[in-house]
């Protein structure tokens, strides 16, 4: 199974179990969420952004034993991330003058536009899988029935060609992989416009 298509909580399991590929995903899965709640909800400068986005993934490697629920990845991600937010705003421009930073008004508009984005997301990295998956066994299928249908005509076997079965199933993945781009890059639009 592709690591990609893993239920946050399963993918938490394989991370506790050791497994570094799923500790790349989980970074991957969450990296957007992470940069997006501390640059675009809080507004940090890119610097500090980055330095929360470090520090959180930093301490979810380091405290992951901790969660109690593997259900629960996203909301502590979130929670955490929130939290150094705030500690960067208070280290950086308040804690000298010892005033607390200031919420933004629009704060939780905010959060919960990230939020909504994210299932979005999840939501469409599983139609795509699901989509390429279908489209390659029925161009599969389509090659093996065309090839027989020539096969009969010139009297060959009608036993379709490794090369023409690769070749199709290549042709499919590579039109979906474009329309994944595709679909990609609209998100990523519409998200900067809905977080703007």
């Amino acid at each position: 199974m592709n690591l990609a298509e893993l239920s946050d909580a399963d993918l938490v399991a394989r991370c506790r179990s050791g497994d570094r590929g799923a500790w790349n995903e989980l970074v991957e899965r969450f990296s957007r969420y992470v940069y997006a709640i501390a640059a675009q909800a809080y507004r940090l400068p890119a610097e500090d952004a980055d330095d929360v986005f470090q520090e959180t993934f930093s301490r979810v490697y380091e405290h992951l034993s901790r969660l109690r629920s593997d259900e629960a990845i996203r909301p502590w991600i979130g929670q955490l991330t929130r939290r150094l937010c705030v500690d960067r705003l208070r280290a950086a421009r308040y804690l000298q003058q010892g005033q607390e930073p200031p919420e933004p008004a629009d704060l939780d508009a905010r959060l919960e536009g990230i939020e909504e984005a994210l299932t979005v997301q999840e939501a469409l990295s599983r139609l795509n899988a699901a989509r390429s998956s279908i489209a390659s066994s029925r161009g599969t299928r389509a090659t093996a029935r065309s090839e027989r249908r020539s096969s009969s005509r010139s009297g060959r076997s009608p036993v379709a060609s490794p090369a023409a079965s690769r070749a199709c199933g290549a042709s499919s993945r590579e039109a979906m992989s474009r329309e994944e781009k595709h679909l990609r890059t609209r998100l990523e639009e519409g998200d900067a416009h809905a977080w703007a």
